[in-house]
């Protein structure tokens, strides 16, 4: 897709980030034009979370229920500037991304209807929600600290730091890794900061950040979590899903997570969620698909594709999950934090975070 050329430099960092992993490219499935209808209908998701994640749950929902679901899969920006250059003539009817601020966007463009449904108000907490129902989260990652096991007891890690402001202090020199500012997963976090602390703390916060990197920024968590095993820094900031994944591969791995302020705002939580589009042309297939993505047992699966925490909390993530504790979540609103990432984008521009 061409990038968005009328849009500020920075708003089109923000949408062409996505949330799609450098590490692992974006997967597509056959464009729509060219599928065959089912005998129920079908329902167009335009997704930013990987195919592969969603594949087995559209398949079996298709199968139950007659109602073909047919995806398109790409980053957040190609999907949301998609949205806009085909306005009224789009087949899609709903749009799922893995960030919030994508959300945000999207509905603050227009491009996601209002969708007030008491499903999905009961089985979506309000802060994992749009206040105006234009979108609802489906899973949850949190943004934490991982450490080295090898470097650190996890009784010394926790005496040193208590939350995300400790790592900007001078005993941290030379010893942390991040992931680039480029990426909206950094770019939600300091949004949520920004939200808690205001801008000249958090500038102060990333500053003190930056002056500690042992390296230059990674371009994926993946790539982060290598260089703590190999000694090339001994702590940084990560979602947790990617150590997750990494236990399901591996085994046990010397790195473990210390979940920041658990004795104040809580760790730093971000989506990935859903909208109904404004022009879905089969809105009653639609809700009905968002509905059943929000239940408890699909829920569960849904999350542990990617080994994350389900947004509904009647269900239970996977035992890698589950071994990480259940941390005290900034209760933030994540539509708050979708708001502030431009003014995010532009603190982290100004220090030299690359």
């Amino acid at each position: 897709m061409k990038p968005i050329r009328f849009l500020s430099a920075t708003v089109v960092t923000l949408l062409m980030v996505g949330c799609s992993r450098p590490d692992s490219p974006p997967s597509t499935t056959p464009d729509t034009a060219t599928a065959p209808a089912a005998p129920g209908g079908e329902v167009v998701v335009y997704t930013a979370r990987k195919y592969q994640l969603v594949e087995d749950l559209f398949a079996e929902y298709s199968k139950t229920t007659g109602t073909q679901v047919r995806a398109v899969t790409d980053d957040a920006g190609p999907l949301i500037q998609r949205l806009r250059t085909e306005g009224a003539d789009t087949p899609a009817d709903l749009l799922i991304t893995v960030d919030a601020g994508d959300l945000w966007f999207a509905a603050d463009q227009g491009l996601l209807a209002p969708l007030e449904n008491t499903t999905l108000a009961a089985n979506v907490p309000a802060n994992l929600r749009d206040p105006g129902n234009r979108w609802y989260g489906l899973a949850v990652r949190a943004r934490t600290i991982a450490y080295s096991t090898k470097a650190y007891t996890p009784e010394r890690f926790a005496a040193e730091v208590k939350g995300y402001a400790d790592l900007a202090g001078p005993a941290w020199k030379g010893k942390l890794c991040l992931r680039s500012s480029k990426h909206v997963y950094n770019r939600s976090l300091v949004a949520a900061l920004i939200a808690r602390y205001g801008e000249p703390k958090t500038e102060e916060i990333v500053r003190g950040w930056i002056a500690n990197l042992a390296t230059e920024p990674f371009s994926s968590d993946t790539l982060l979590l290598e260089a703590i095993i190999a000694g090339q820094c001994s702590v940084g900031i990560v979602n947790h899903y990617y150590l997750g994944r990494m236990i399901a591969e591996k085994g046990v791995v010397p790195i473990a997570i210390r979940w920041p302020d658990q004795d104040g705002a809580g760790v730093h939580v971000n989506i990935s969620g859903a909208g109904l589009t404004t022009h879905a042309k089969n809105r009653d297939g639609a809700v009905k698909l968002l509905e059943w993505l929000s239940t408890p047992e699909v829920q569960a699966r849904f999350a542990a594709a990617n080994q994350e925490y389900p947004a509904n909390p009647q269900a239970q993530p996977t035992d890698i999950v589950r071994g990480f504790g259940t941390p005290v979540q900034d209760p933030i609103a994540v539509a708050e934090v979708g708001k502030l990432q431009p003014t995010a984008a532009k603190l982290m521009d100004r220090i030299g975070w690359r």
